[in-house]
């Protein structure tokens, strides 16, 4: 028993201490998120993540920060940076061997698949998969790489025919690839654009539920895959004003968690389920079922999750107008997002970062009719953003314009307005609109302002197109 504990002891990372060099470590976590940036990566790296890292307590990093690792220092391994080998590890959230990626397990599309020179993915060894023409086809359809346009399109391929008879990792693969991939058109672009091309891939996703696996793994990872593209599609549904589209995919979603006893999925199914019923105008219900995300997000260890959906929770309660419910929400947010990231945070809440935060309360302000300190949080999320999350920023900056509108600021409001307007060039969101229509209305009556005046000639064909 001695020898157990001093085994499974954490042993202090010399070899990343040494990277660090003399570098602080909140300065090497500047160094991180920046590197981050480079490459389209978003890590919410601090001084206390690389303190764990270099203590031992993180054995081995997940895959966002094992590329951002790599690429600050090329040409080593995870050994020679002091880490263990992946399939030695189980944090607190992983999954089982060969589940879908929660941020602990390794990722087999990443570990057996390169681009070629052409960008365009290449398979692996046939001999790694349980392989025919319609997952080949998958592939194509999920990993094809490129400009986002290109990808976009690539969407639309999958076939709609019936699934094939067996499936294997390469399936899992291209299902989880597909999740990734729609979200950081999403984060880039909006929704609007590509709901409609992700619905194939998701009739495909869960065609390939119902083909023999040899592996439960595979089974498992081929679920959770689903589910969390069944969440992704349904956010396009729900961005692009789509409302009962949204529910029924969350809903699917969710069924395909209790199914597979996935509490990771029903908390993230749960999650997007309270943000539509907020916006749906069933307030009751987004509260609802927010506590029931963290009861079952509960059990992940992840203090962000957490942090999360107490927010989910806040908006609700703003909704019914009960002001100290929300602030106790609010509270309990904010003290949960401060212990930090960690690894148990889930893969598809990378978005999820100080800029969230002060967003989603500033919502929760503006549903309560306090319009300084809604727009106040509205400021500092556009500040604090992530230029790769466009989308995000253009959705902040409305909140702002509106919340400036409301709150008797006509002139701020409208170079709000025309921020957000810019921005829509690149994003393309049926929320974003709305809410640049609405402030709009709060707008006329000042018509006679320029600056108003600029925003509302500006916005009147954006209206005219919506």
């Amino acid at each position: 028993m001695a020898s157990h504990r001093a085994s499974s002891s954490p042993r202090p990372n010399a070899a990343f201490r040494e990277l660090r060099g003399q570098r602080s470590p909140g300065e090497f976590a500047a160094a991180v998120r920046r590197a981050g940036r480079e490459i389209g990566e978003h890590v919410s790296c601090d001084a206390r993540y690389v303190g764990r890292v270099e203590s031992g307590e993180i054995r081995c990093p997940n895959y966002a920060y094992e590329r951002v690792f790599r690429h600050m220092f090329p040409g080593r391994e995870l050994a020679d940076m002091g880490f263990a080998p992946r399939e030695s590890v189980r944090g607190r959230g992983a999954r089982k061997k060969g589940s879908a990626p929660s941020g602990q397990t390794e990722s087999p599309a990443e570990s057996r698949t390169s681009p070629g020179e052409d960008g365009a993915f290449r398979r692996g060894s046939r001999s790694n998969f349980d392989s025919n023409e319609e997952s080949d086809v998958l592939r194509r359809a999920f990993m094809t790489s490129g400009t986002a346009a290109m990808a976009a399109a690539s969407l639309g391929a999958a076939p709609g025919t019936r699934g094939p008879r067996r499936a294997g990792e390469s399936d899992a693969c291209a299902v989880e690839q597909a999740v990734r991939q729609i979200r950081v058109l999403d984060d880039r672009h909006g929704a609007d654009g590509l709901y409609r091309r992700a619905a194939r891939p998701l009739k495909a996703a869960y065609e390939l539920l119902d083909a023999q696996t040899r592996r439960q793994s595979v089974a498992d990872r081929l679920h959770a895959g689903a589910g969390e593209l069944a969440i992704s599609v349904g956010w396009l549904a729900h961005d692009s004003g789509r409302f009962s589209d949204a529910r029924s995919h969350y809903a699917e979603a969710l069924a395909t968690a209790r199914v597979a006893g996935d509490p990771a999925l029903e908390a993230h199914a749960f999650c997007n389920t309270a943000f539509l019923a907020r916006d749906a105008g069933r307030p009751r219900e987004a509260v609802r079922a927010a506590q029931a995300a963290q009861r079952a997000g509960g059990r992940l260890g992840s203090a962000r999750l957490m942090s999360l959906l107490a927010l989910r929770e806040a908006g609700g309660w703003a909704r019914l107008g009960d002001g100290p419910a929300c602030e106790e929400a609010l509270l309990r947010a904010r003290t949960l997002f401060e212990r930090g990231p960690d690894d148990a945070d889930p893969e598809w809440m990378t978005f999820f970062g100080e800029a969230e935060l002060e967003g989603l309360e500033a919502q929760c302000w503006s549903a309560l009719g306090d319009w300084k300190r809604a727009a106040e949080h509205a400021d500092r999320a556009v500040d604090l953003q992530d230029p790769h999350f466009a989308r995000n920023i253009a959705l902040y900056t409305a909140q702002l314009a509106g919340d400036l509108a409301r709150g008797g600021a006509p002139d701020e409001a409208a170079a709000a307005g025309c921020r957000a307007l810019d921005l829509l060039e690149e994003v393309q969101s049926s929320r974003v609109r709305t809410m640049l229509t609405a402030t709009a209305r709060q707008l006329r009556r000042h018509a006679q302002d320029p600056v108003v005046a600029d925003f509302l000639a500006r916005h009147q064909p954006v209206a005219q197109a919506g």
